[in-house]
């Protein structure tokens, strides 16, 4: 006759056993009802609101601690907040003592583009943002005929700006001219940079910054009237 291993029967209902706890913890937890919301923005700014993004959080559910853990739909959430014209990109998840936590990622803007008596702004990915109804972004502005530069081009240009920790603090404004000349204007200085067609951007800027150290030594920097980078050769000058 076959004996019976007691210490297999043993494991077996031990193992059972785990699971059947597990099983019931995990949909005690599912069943638990929300206690409050946490959000968390990865930058300073605030173009969008907590109690905006709150509102967006709550949508279709009412009251956050109306709300249980297993009806929560994180997936659509994240996608709501998403599709909002502030946000980059929102991360949701509830945490085992029943909090909402959303970290919440917003766009980046470079530039504030004036066109056509409306106003926008271009973020980092070359991509139109509408401003922001809680803070105003301190970047540069586009001013002049802007549909003479396609928005690639331009979004290229700007974005050297913003990348560039002298250019971005020193060059306040950009005006293009109806034959897609593109002129700047200084914070520190009242000359003029005729930059011509945004084209070879690298290498004008590093002609311009090399222009400008020479110019410093020389202490002659605000005798000018322009300064001229059309020329990728050379550094071209007006004085006043």
């Amino acid at each position: 006759m076959k004996r019976f291993n007691w210490n297999n029967i043993r494991l077996l209902l031990i193992i059972a056993a785990i699971g059947f706890l597990y099983s019931f913890s995990g949909g005690r937890n599912e069943a638990r009802k929300l206690k409050g919301v946490s959000i968390e923005f990865a930058d300073k700014e605030s173009y969008i609101t907590k109690d905006k993004v709150n509102k967006l959080l709550i949508q279709n559910y009412g009251e956050v601690t109306g709300i249980s853990k297993e009806n929560l739909d994180l997936n659509n959430v994240e996608k709501r907040l998403n599709e909002n014209p502030m946000i980059d990109k929102a991360e949701v998840y509830a945490t085992i003592d029943g909090k909402l936590i959303a970290v919440i990622v917003q766009r980046k803007p470079v530039a504030r583009v004036f066109k056509g008596g409306t106003s926008f702004y271009i973020d980092h990915n070359g991509a139109q943002m509408p401003l922001s109804e809680s803070e105003t972004a301190r970047v540069l502005l586009v001013t002049g005929a802007v549909e003479s530069v396609d928005a690639a081009t331009l979004h290229q240009l700007v974005n050297y700006i913003f990348d560039d920790v002298y250019l971005k603090k020193n060059i306040v404004g950009v005006a293009i001219t109806p034959a897609g000349g593109v002129k700047m204007r200084c914070r520190d200085h009242d000359y003029e940079i005729i930059f011509g067609r945004p084209v070879d951007i690298d290498r004008k800027f590093k002609n311009y910054k090399a222009f400008l150290q020479d110019a410093k030594n020389d202490t002659v920097i605000d005798n000018y009237k322009t300064i001229n980078l059309k020329f990728t050769q050379q550094v071209v000058c007006t004085k006043k």
